[in-house]
């Protein structure tokens, strides 16, 4: 018995020595630090992974990425980029999956790339055979220099967004566009027809004022609102928005008025300033 309680304790201390010397293993940093970022968009998200070299006094475009070559758009592995939704990017429609961005940089003008082989090693095996689509874009000279490579998003909304591919003093949009209008409708549809206490109100009436949908439908939403929130000056701004929006600027103000009131009452300075902004709008 002593033997084997012996034999199964030597087991266990092997296993957490593995255990520990796995854990410790001294890590060296890359040279090119990864980077994952992710976007909402429409009802899905973007996600984008690529590494992030340095321009280290170096001359980049036209230099070490030389004009008219395949560039991985990055460092190390190519750069990936997932849709969880169909979109469409610079009029091409793209459907959901993850690809392989790639750029060809030019003085002026970039090509983009999508290729179906997402995971690759830089570009060194590319084929052209496995590209999605391929767009042209331009790019923009900036003053300020961007030592990192970037890519960032801007211009969000719930149907657009720019993605920036940014280095050095370049800086390359990218237009991309939801197509989920039509599903977004029917998901406001069917949340509208539950329960009045849930309703989604705030979203449904925003998304149709900013989306030039019916501005009548959203004008019936802010009423039924305003009966459950009556003191809530949100729905007041909304309200004068739409109103404003349909050519009705006296309307607009008395409404925004009493926003700018409710606001005070519950010192919300933040709906003070929103509600007053519709006023001086009304009556420029």
């Amino acid at each position: 018995m002593k033997l084997y309680f012996r034999y199964v304790c030597t087991i266990i201390m092997a296993c957490c020595s593995v255990t520990t010397f796995a854990q410790e293993q001294p890590r060296i940093p890359e040279a090119s630090s990864t980077q994952t970022i992710i976007q909402d968009f429409g009802l899905g998200k973007i996600t984008i992974t690529y590494s992030r070299p340095n321009v280290k006094g170096r001359k980049i475009f036209g230099g070490i990425n030389p004009y008219g070559d395949v560039w991985r758009t990055g460092a190390n592995n190519a750069t990936t980029i997932t849709f969880s939704e169909n979109v469409v990017i610079e009029g091409n429609k793209v459907p959901a999956g993850t690809y392989a961005l790639f750029s060809i940089p030019g003085e002026k003008q970039w090509t983009i790339i999508l290729n179906k082989t997402a995971k690759q090693w830089g570009a060194y095996s590319y084929k052209q055979a496995d590209d999605l689509v391929r767009f042209r874009v331009t790019a923009v000279e900036v003053k300020e220099k961007r030592e990192t490579f970037t890519m960032q998003f801007a211009n969000s909304t719930t149907k657009s967004t720019d993605l920036y591919i940014v280095w050095d003093h370049t800086a390359v949009p990218i237009h991309m566009q939801t197509d989920d209008d039509a599903q977004i409708t029917a998901n406001i549809d069917k949340l509208m027809q539950g329960d009045v206490k849930k309703r989604p109100y705030f979203n449904a009436i925003q998304y149709y004022y900013e989306n030039d949908k019916d501005l009548n439908k959203a004008m019936t939403w802010v009423l039924e609102a305003e009966k459950l929130e009556p003191k809530g000056p949100w729905y007041k701004l909304w309200k004068a928005r739409i109103q404003l929006k349909m050519g009705k600027k006296a309307e607009a103000i008395a409404t925004a008025q009493e926003g700018v009131r409710l606001a005070k009452e519950s010192n919300d300075d933040e709906y003070v300033r929103l509600n007053e902004a519709v006023i001086r709008q009304a009556k420029s």
